[in-house]
């Protein structure tokens, strides 16, 4: 961990505990500053903050003072989950106080280079794929961010033999002013999170923020297939290296149908992927190009893509049981993730679908139903994605209760060639705490089903 002097003897406050809260009061603690932790929950409930106490940091719990920040802090580093309108953050910007994340930290003490990886979907599948593949190029990754470990709790332990490939919110890169990454990667953009950002604009530009400090030479791997990103790129100071589904890129990655390029080079064939659609595919090329950048052996690219069949409740496939091939995708809270998911594939689909009722409309999935032949609907939302399978004459419409049930009934309908998906397109509030806990009751419903020649999935 490098020593930042100018944190030596700084008042800070740590606003809003959780991992990155906790890490970040620690770090800044054994770096010499002057740390007071201030969070909501009440100090008889709450272990982390009795435990950053005995450790001799200055801890206020259970509400936010309005005249907090009279206490002359000179610098605020805030959970990434508390919003800009926040009263203290508001105050601290009227004062002008610098107000980090903790990937800002982070960055200040790494000895390793940086990946940041953003975007509004694929970021987690792209931080794991281009792991595994650093991983298997003996290229020392450590994986952090919003998958994995805090990132300043990676930072401080790397050395500069490591590489950090760190999963990036818009929420974290709105606190930075310094971290600067070797590799960035911008997967997309599409509306998101404006409860959050004031408005789309707003949102773009905290996700540019992965870039904004990049110099000549970095490197900036981005969607060549979205204007916003394109037109926000030519801002950027780094080396940029876009990748395309649509157009070849003579000076990055693209693909066609049939085949991966990299510089216009034929570099392997799709067939060969394992992960599955054009949305994984996006992940791939940006996966592939940061790789080549590293100076990553081809075949061993190659044989990571070969075998890497998905993150957990993300188009995961699952099983093959009596030749249908069984998938989760329980992380598809919303119709956009769903309608993806769809059309990663081309085989007749049971569609497994519902949860809770926020009265969004159904009406992207339209153009992606062609191949649907089943729709099984659970949760608040079974009624009204029954009215709209019927509407859009999906051959088969049923309700069930729940999603054990909707796999009993998914594998007694279907036929051999079959896909069974589960892809809610529906928050999982209604009958689970979170979409893994959904996921992973589907998973053992899945692997209950009995037949002497199943094959399990990966």
């Amino acid at each position: 961990m490098k020593h930042v002097a100018e944190l030596e003897g700084k008042k800070v406050l740590v606003l809003g505990l959780a991992k990155s809260g906790v890490a970040a009061a620690e770090i800044l603690h054994e770096l010499g500053a002057y740390v007071t932790v201030n969070d909501a929950k009440p100090f008889e409930e709450n272990i982390e903050a009795r435990k950053l106490l005995e450790k001799g940091i200055t801890v206020i719990c259970g509400h936010h003072p309005a005249d907090l920040l009279d206490n002359g802090f000179q610098l605020v580093v805030k959970n990434p989950g508390i919003p800009y309108q926040n009263t203290i953050i508001q105050q601290a910007i009227s004062r002008e106080i610098p107000i980090w994340t903790e990937i800002e930290l982070a960055f200040r003490i790494s000895e390793a280079n940086f990946i940041g990886i953003t975007g509004s979907n694929g970021k987690t599948t792209t931080t794991t794929l281009l792991f595994h593949i650093l991983n298997q190029a003996n290229k020392h990754p450590l994986i952090a961010g919003n998958i994995g470990t805090v990132a300043s709790s990676v930072a401080k332990d790397a050395s500069k033999e490591n590489v950090i490939v760190t999963e990036l919110s818009s929420f974290q890169l709105m606190g930075i002013e310094t971290f600067a990454p070797k590799i960035a990667i911008w997967t997309n953009i599409y509306e998101a999170h404006l409860d959050y950002h004031q408005s789309m604009e707003e949102y773009v530009e905290a996700k540019f923020a992965v870039t904004r400090n990049q110099i000549e030479t970095d490197y900036v791997i981005y969607n060549a297939d979205q204007e916003t990103i394109v037109t926000k790129i030519n801002q950027s100071k780094a080396i940029p290296v876009p990748f395309s589904l649509k157009n070849e890129q003579p000076n990055g990655i693209w693909a066609d149908e049939e085949n991966v390029y990299w510089k216009n080079e034929f570099f392997m064939e799709r067939s060969k992927i394992a992960l599955p659609g054009d949305h994984n595919m996006e992940n791939v090329l940006s996966a592939i190009a940061a790789a080549m950048l590293l100076e990553c052996e081809e075949e061993k690219i190659k044989h990571v893509l070969g075998s890497f069949t998905g993150v957990k409740h993300r188009t995961q496939f699952v099983r093959e049981w009596r030749k249908r091939r069984i998938y989760n995708d329980s992380k598809a809270t919303n119709t956009l993730a769903t309608r993806s998911a769809l059309r990663a594939f081309h085989r007749p689909t049971i569609l497994i679908a519902g949860g809770l009722d926020r009265q969004h409309s159904f009406d992207e999935l339209t153009d992606s139903l062609q191949h649907v032949k089943a729709l099984l609907c659970f949760g608040e939302t079974k009624e009204r994605l029954a009215d709209f399978g019927k509407l859009h004459q999906i051959p088969t419409v049923k309700m069930v209760e729940n999603v054990q049930e909707a796999v009993k009934e998914a594998a007694a309908m279907s036929t051999e060639e079959d896909v069974i998906l589960l892809s809610p397109a529906c928050a999982s509030w209604d009958q689970y705490p979170n979409f893994e806990l959904r996921g992973d009751d589907f998973i053992d419903a899945v692997m209950k089903l009995s037949d002497e020649e199943a094959i399990e999935g990966m």
